[in-house]
């Protein structure tokens, strides 16, 4: 009788066993790389405050004291407003010109309620942003009724007729072309001072990093992938059944909300309101710094709106500094203005890096990627040898 013996089972190929090592190198995911790196970087700078690192040219002092805490709360609020800026611009595809309406409708709306009211912070703060949410669903309405050019020139008109509002102080509410300080007594004392900025500066990075996390939803959500795909062509996205109008105006006011945000802490960071804030070439500084990061990228408008900041902040000091004065007229005069130098700056950027610095960075990127996909061809057939 004869037994039947069960085939052997086929041996696996002689490279699973470096398939499987090279995979298991790969983990964890980059998403998961990316997402701890982030939160890394979150606790590194809530950690500077109580650090004393110095930045020569870049910080006025050490990381711990309050001018550094400072400017580095201003560079993460801007950032902040340059990121709700590309969800209008990179993401939707919105050239608005009147962005900075919502911003100020923060600065000064929160400024006027302390001022003339007794509500304590947190509810005045709810307040403005739900009057900055109707003034955005009624100018997005408007201005959406048109599209391109059409629709920068009406938000254009909006802003201006909000920074005339402001200028002429109407009942004295907004300070004319003075301003309005920040009315303290319903502020809590976290927020008041000079020996308080280590707060605010964690408050401005907490604005950041709540506004990043909005943008990054409204991104990966149905609605921001309608938003990009009317972005580069509505009609299909009509002709397929969307509603490209109404995903508009969701952006539009997701967009203007933030902005009213950052502007409620932008407030209690400036001790004060100025009618800059209302201006539209504070628009266009924010469309600057979403160019020079990088259009369509989060982090680069961040890093765009940081660099902006820093060196709006510290040209100027360049600019007045005896090592400018000393030098011939040829030299003295460009440098001792700083508008000239940041404009140098952004014409180099757009010539010489078009897709600003994120776009900069991919490229180095894919680059390197070809390389090391040589590197890994050459160790499999060195694993095969």
């Amino acid at each position: 009788m004869t037994t039947q013996t069960a085939p052997p089972a086929a041996a696996a190929p002689a490279d699973d066993a470096p398939r499987a090592h090279r995979n298991a190198r790969r983990a964890p995911s980059g998403t998961l790389v990316r997402t701890l790196a982030g939160v890394a970087l979150v606790a590194l700078l809530a950690c500077l405050p109580l650090l004393a690192i110095h930045v020569p040219g870049v910080l006025p002092g050490p990381t711990y004291t309050p001018g550094a805490l400072q400017m580095m709360a201003l560079c993460w609020l801007i950032g902040a407003l340059a990121l709700s800026y590309h969800l209008l611009f990179g993401v939707a595809g919105l050239l608005s010109f009147g962005h900075a309406l919502y911003f100020a409708a923060g600065v000064y709306g929160l400024a006027i309620v302390l001022d003339t009211t007794e509500i304590p912070l947190l509810p005045a703060a709810a307040l403005v942003l739900v009057g900055g949410i109707v003034l955005a669903h009624v100018v997005g309405a408007i201005s959406l009724r048109v599209t391109g050019i059409s629709f920068a020139m009406v938000t254009l008109a909006f802003a201006q007729a909000g920074n005339v509002l402001v200028r002429r102080n109407p009942g004295g509410a907004t300070g004319g072309e003075e301003g309005l300080a920040l009315a303290t007594g319903n502020v809590p004392d976290a927020f008041v001072g000079v020996l308080n900025t280590r707060n605010l500066y964690w408050l401005a990075l907490a604005v950041l990093v709540g506004v990043y996390l909005v943008v990054l939803w409204v991104e990966r959500s149905r609605a921001g992938h309608v938003a990009a795909a009317t972005r580069e062509n509505e009609m299909r996205v009509r002709v397929i059944g969307g509603r490209p109008y109404l995903v508009k105006l969701l952006v539009f006011v997701l967009a203007a909300t933030l902005a009213t945000v950052v502007g409620m802490a932008y407030l209690l960071l400036q001790s004060g309101a100025v009618p800059r804030a209302t201006s539209a070439d504070f628009t266009l500084t924010l469309l600057v710094m979403v160019v020079l990061g990088g259009v369509g990228s989060r982090w680069g408008a961040i890093v765009g709106g940081v660099l902006y900041t820093i060196l709006d902040q510290r040209l100027g000091t360049l600019a007045s500094s005896a090592a400018v004065a000393d030098l011939p007229a040829v030299l003295r005069v460009p440098l001792s203005e700083p508008l000239f130098l940041l404009g140098t700056l952004f014409i180099l950027v757009v010539m010489f890096l078009p897709g600003g610095i994120a776009g900069a960075a991919s490229r180095l990127a894919a680059r390197r990627r070809p390389r090391e996909d040589r590197e890994g061809a050459r160790e499999r057939l060195e694993e095969v040898a």
